[in-house]
């Protein structure tokens, strides 16, 4: 993507209702003002609160909220051009249930109060199959910690990957923690029983694994 078409999104994001991008100083300080009063101050509803962590272009976000409309999506990603598409799909198609938050996945606990989210999805993050970039993977015990302070009790996460090797390594680490896993798959599409929207829902990524006959596999969990 061009630099003028960069510039040109992130002024367009500027207007747009559902996006929010907060300076790393009024996040790390706890000044956002949303945080604890997502449902109170911006949805105005007491629906369930799904975050989608790395979001991208919001498809994962855009998708499950027009399944869910009893249900508050805000996709999480810290590159805004990105996922200015997401943003400019919900305005342009009257979606009151999507927001957008441009910020770090790890300070994603200065965003939301503790116990205030339902469920959380990760969407085809990058596996860090690399030693020395361990604490960059997004399914590690430190990046779990801090899900489980944000997800109320009983609090579900999603993993969707094209890695093989982000599936066993989390699959692993659950197992290892002792947390539960509800449902496992390690190919959604040839292998039936996913949750609908593991395979309704498909991002401009997924499409190209699935060119590529690649695997697409699925875990449902809650952190213990």
């Amino acid at each position: 993507m061009g630099s003028k078409n960069k510039l040109k999104r992130f002024k367009e994001n500027e207007t747009f209702t559902n996006v929010f991008q907060p300076t790393r100083e009024e996040v790390t300080s706890d000044s956002f003002a949303l945080k604890g009063k997502w449902n109170i101050d911006f949805f105005k509803n007491d629906h369930p609160l799904v975050l989608e962590l790395g979001c991208g272009k919001g498809e994962y976000t855009i998708g499950l909220a027009e399944r869910y409309p009893k249900k508050n999506f805000i996709g999480i990603d810290i590159k805004g051009a990105r996922f200015w598409r997401g943003a400019k799909t919900a305005v342009d198609s009257g979606l009151s249930n999507v927001a957008f938050v441009r910020t770090q996945i790890e300070l994603i606990d200065h965003i939301f109060f503790s116990h205030e989210v339902d469920e959380i999805w990760i969407t085809f993050p990058d596996p860090q199959i690399k030693y020395k970039r361990t604490k960059h993977r997004m399914t590690n015990a430190d990046f779990l910690a801090l899900y489980q302070k944000i997800l109320k009790p009983g609090g579900v996460m999603n993993l969707k990957t094209d890695s093989e090797f982000m599936h066993g390594y989390t699959l692993g680490l659950l197992h290892g923690a002792g947390h539960e896993v509800l449902y496992a798959n390690h190919n959604v599409y040839e292998n039936h029983g996913a949750p609908e929207e593991v395979t309704a829902i498909q991002t401009f990524y997924e499409k190209q694994y699935l060119e590529k006959s690649k695997a697409i596999t699925y875990i449902r969990f809650r952190i213990k």
